[in-house]
């Protein structure tokens, strides 16, 4: 079975206008495009592969914002959003989400999903891409919590009550607390006025790997021991 892997970032109860949510999302494709040559176009949901290549999507504020406005992706105060990249229907990235809800009980997201094979996969399934993005995520969304993983790995680890996990990558905002030290070959690297980067393998993580999933845990149980993997909270308390 091929082993599947996304990006995600999550934040809750953070009130933001349409205007806003477009800012974050313009700035986040534009950190995208420079890791991938695919992640510089991307295009509306359409019937077929065919009709939605016509809908290209141009990646400004203003023209986001428009999109992000429309009746059919407005809902409770938040704005959803789904965009697909890709120069064949058999190898295409998705990024979608919610932003701007002011609900305690259903979190801001943002997902991107890399194809599971082929050649943008081999490209971008590295633990530099994905660093990338998460940081990406981190800069430009300004989660609580954020990570980069395979789903077989969350679908693993994910019955934890807190609903934040370590990943192959894992972003954590600076007020849940700092990170303590973590065991050799993890790599840790502080955003300013952000929060902490933390990757834990530069091979390709696996789920199928037991070394891999056994730090995983290691440092699971570390960040819990440190009180860092609560459950998101309404932003600003």
């Amino acid at each position: 079975m091929t082993e599947t892997y996304y990006a995600g970032c999550y934040w809750l109860a953070r009130p933001e206008p349409v205007e806003a949510c477009a800012r974050h999302l313009e700035a986040f494709l534009r950190e995208l495009g420079p890791l991938e040559p695919s992640w510089d176009r991307w295009h509306e949901a359409a019937d077929s592969y065919e009709e939605a290549r016509k809908l290209q999507v141009q990646t400004d504020a203003l023209i986001l914002a428009s999109l992000l406005g429309r009746k059919g992706n407005r809902f409770r105060g938040s704005s959803n959003f789904w965009l697909w990249a890709g120069e064949n229907e058999d190898e295409t990235s998705a990024v979608n989400g919610f932003c701007g809800g002011s609900s305690s009980h259903v979190n801001s997201v943002c997902v991107l999903e890399p194809p599971a094979r082929g050649p943008v996969a081999e490209r971008v399934l590295t633990a530099p891409v994905m660093t990338r993005v998460v940081r990406a995520m981190a800069l430009t969304w300004q989660p609580e919590f954020a990570l980069a993983t395979s789903e077989q790995h969350r679908d693993l680890v994910a019955a934890s009550p807190s609903g934040t996990f370590v990943g192959w990558v894992t972003y954590l905002a600076d007020f849940r607390g700092p990170v303590p030290p973590l065991p050799s070959p993890v790599q840790v690297e502080h955003l300013p006025d952000r929060g902490t980067l933390i990757t834990l393998t530069q091979e390709k993580f696996s789920a199928s790997n037991p070394d891999h999933v056994a730090l995983a845990a290691d440092v699971q149980a570390r960040l819990q021991a440190a009180g860092l993997l609560t459950p998101l909270r309404p932003w600003g308390t």
